[in-house]
Parts: C-alpha cells; structure tokens; sequence
C-alpha cells in the first residue's frame, strides 16, 4: 500500500482558510492519490453507470414516464450532469489547492459549515447507493436461487445477508480505490455479461409477444408521485457523488484527464446503459419490474450466468462508492504502511465490516430498491451534483462570469432546489405505501 502519495511528508492534519478565515481542518490522506491514468478513471465512472442499477432503469425510468418523456428525460439527464460533472471537475485545483474531498472543495469555498454539510449529504449519498447495492446483489443470488428451486424456503433477506458479507470480505480484502486496477477490467467483463444477455432475451422476448401496453400505471394522483420520483430516478443513474474523491487518485494535468475520462463515460458509457433500458420496456412495457433479469425468458444457464455476473459486478462497483467513508475512517485512525500488517486488516475487518452490516440490515429491513433510488436522487444526489456544483462555480468564478452566465448558474440552483424537495416528498411517500404494503424484510 503506498501512503500518502503525492502528499507533505507532514501527515499530521493542516489548517486551511477560506475567504471569510473560517478554518477548517483537512487532514492529509492515507490513501494512494494522483498515480491513476484518466483512463483507469473512466473505467471507474463506468462502472458505477453501467453496474446492476441499469437492470432497473427500464422498470423505474421508462415504466412510471413512457416513452417520450423517458427518452428525452434520459437524455436531457445526461446532458446536464456531464455539465455539473464538468463544473465540480474544473473546481479541484481552485485557489492553488488540490481538493481531494467533495466536503475539502466546499469547505474551501464556504467555510466550516458548509464542509459539515456536504460530507453529511454525501455520506447519505453514498451510503443509500451502498443500501441498494447490497439489495441488488441479494436479488440477484435470489433470483439464481428460484431458478433452481422456487420453494419459497430461502427469502430475499437472507440472499441480502449474504452478499453484504461477500462485500464485507472484498472490502477487507482491497486497502484503497486506485487498489482496484484490474478488478476495474472484470468488473467491465461482468457488466457486458449481464448487459448483453438482458438484451438479447429482452429483444427475443419482445419480437415473440403480443402486443404490448405502454400507458402508465395509477391513478392519476400516484402517477404525479411516480413521475416525480422517476426524475430523481434520471439523475441518480449518472451521477456518483463523490466526483473529487475519484478526481484525487488521477495524475496530473488533473483537469484535462478528468475531463476526458467524464467525456468517455458519457459517450461510450452510457451506450450500454441506453440499450438495455430501452429495450427492457420495449419488451415488457408497463409489465417491466425493477429487475429486468426477473422479466427474462431464456435456458436456465443463461440467465445462470447474468445474475451471477450482476452479483458479482455488484460487490465491486459497492467498494467504489464505500471507499470515501474508508479513507475517512483509515485517515483518521491513522491506517497506513503494508495493508497486510496485523493492525490494518483487523482494523479493516472490524470498522469495514461494521459499517457494511450496517448497510445490510437496512437493505433486509426496506428492501424497496426503486423507492431507494428515488430518495437518493432527491435528497443527496440533486444538492451534490447539481445544487452544490452550479453554486459553487458561480461564487468560485463570479468575477470571471457574466451577467447571462451567472443568471443560468442561479435558474440552475433554483430549479434543482425545488426538484429535490419535489422528489423527496415523493420518494417519502412511495416508501410509506410500500412499507404499508410489506411487512419489514420482505421477500420481494
């Protein structure tokens, strides 16, 4: 493990200021930085795009907006989050200081309060993907599970069990995200298994049925909730959250190689993304559940395969979007040298694997994995990605704006603003109806 790469030899924590002298404490790291290619980065960012999510975009995307509003709502999501992905990028060496951390950046630029703020909504953030990661991985072993035998002994909770403690073990396993490397290369692998299969039976399923029904479902109260917590649904699906802490392993020049690593998980990224969400619910239509692979027909063996690769492309693409909270605990206790030393592996078996069962059991106690997404969306990823970013450009560049450029800022921050109060209401309301619907560890 190389500590403190491309840090002070001084690990002890510094003192920075803001314009307004607030101090605010930014601890040096004890994770590797600035050694990765913007290409590793890509691939990072790719992953989290094309991870099992994209198995339900087609279900909680396209079933509760149709098809005009689905398509151009995905595209319209894309583009503006390659926008305020490329804002947070340009910010990372803003004031002579390299940012390593999403709450460093806004600390920096707003002071104490604000750092406490962002790492509380990026923790949420990260910690509700984790949440619905974990449901993800147990519905895929479950579902390889009734293919086999349907007898209802084994349920979902149990299934969530055990994949939180396969990501338990990866994550003692791998001491920091730049550790991933050619996990990255499977991770890809296992994506394209489950991605391609998805679509091939999808498409043969879809040339062999009936015709379809495409209206959208509920009354026309629920489809007003629906559609707004499907909008959240739209952001959530291309945005991580924690762009600085991915930002932070890429070698200089830091700018340009993010920028050209969020170009190529926009372009080449969202391709598979794309396919296997139009075609599920071309397919199915208003029928398509949250799973896709639940949808499928085809030999056993094949859809064998593409849980499997969902589940285990699920334990890596989870490590991702935990790693924050492991640098934070490993920087804090002081967790560097060999990974290997007795110390940091029961360090990391203790603290990681806490935090993990933590996620666990929410995701066996609301195993609601739409509702999840919806709340997500609205209550972290909106302010991190969209609010925070535009905001922040705006007051780190106002000298530099004109008067147009800082009104598009504003209507930015304004209309985001109120989509995530909008959203999270809705995703609040979801999860009561099912809550009512669902007994606690449910067996979906």
């Amino acid at each position: 493990m190389d500590n403190n790469a491309g840090a002070n030899d001084d690990s002890r924590p510094r003192k920075v200021y803001d314009e307004d002298e607030l101090d605010v404490e930014i601890p040096q790291t004890a994770h590797q930085i600035s050694k990765d290619s913007w290409f590793q980065a890509g691939f990072v960012l790719t992953t989290g795009i094309n991870s099992a999510y994209v198995l339900g975009y087609s279900g909680t995307i396209m079933v509760p907006l149709g098809w005009i509003f689905g398509i151009v709502g995905l595209i319209i999501a894309t583009a503006i989050s390659l926008y305020a992905n490329t804002l947070i990028a340009k910010l990372h060496e803003f004031g002579g200081k390299r940012h390593i951390r999403y709450r460093d950046l806004a600390g920096h630029i707003y002071g104490r309060k604000a750092y406490s703020l962002t790492w509380a909504l990026q923790y949420v953030n990260l910690f509700m993907i984790n949440t619905g990661f974990i449901i993800l991985a147990g519905s895929a072993l479950k579902a390889v599970y009734v293919l086999f035998r349907d007898d209802h002994i084994m349920k979902l909770p149990y299934f969530i069990a055990i994949a939180g403690f396969v990501c338990a073990l990866f994550a003692i396993c791998i001491p920091h995200l730049s550790a991933l490397r050619f996990w990255l290369g499977f991770s890809t692998f296992f994506s394209l298994i489950y991605i391609i299969i998805a679509f091939v039976l999808s498409l043969q399923d879809g040339i062999e049925a009936p015709a379809r029904d495409y209206s959208i479902p509920g009354t026309a109260t629920s489809k007003i909730f629906t559609t707004i917590g499907a909008a959240a649904n739209l952001v959530f699906a291309f945005n991580t959250g924690m762009l600085p802490e991915i930002q932070a392993t890429v070698r200089q020049p830091v700018v340009d190689n993010m920028l050209k690593a969020l170009y190529f998980q926009f372009t080449a990224g969202v391709l598979p993304m794309y396919a296997v969400t139009f075609v599920g619910y071309w397919a199915y239509g208003s029928s398509t559940s949250s799973y896709l692979l639940n949808n499928v027909t085809g030999a056993v063996w094949v859809k064998t395969m593409a849980n499997i690769a969902a589940f285990l492309q699920t334990v890596i693409a989870l490590h991702i979007f935990a790693s924050p909270m492991y640098e934070y605990l490993d920087t804090k206790f002081g967790i560097k040298g060999s990974a290997l030393s007795a110390r940091n592996l029961s360090f990391r078996i203790s603290v990681r694997g806490g935090y993990l069962a933590i996620n666990t059991l929410v995701a066996a106690l609301l195993p609601f994995l739409g509702d999840f997404m919806s709340l997500t969306g609205a209550i972290s990823t909106f302010p991190l990605t969209f609010i925070l970013a535009n905001h922040m450009y705006l007051v780190a560049k106002k000298t530099k704006l004109t008067s147009l450029q800082k009104l598009w800022h504003w209507l930015n921050v304004c209309f985001f603003g109120c989509m995530s109060i909008a959203a999270a209401i809705a995703a609040l309301r979801l999860i009561a109806v099912d809550s009512k619907t669902y007994n606690v560890f449910a067996d979906l």
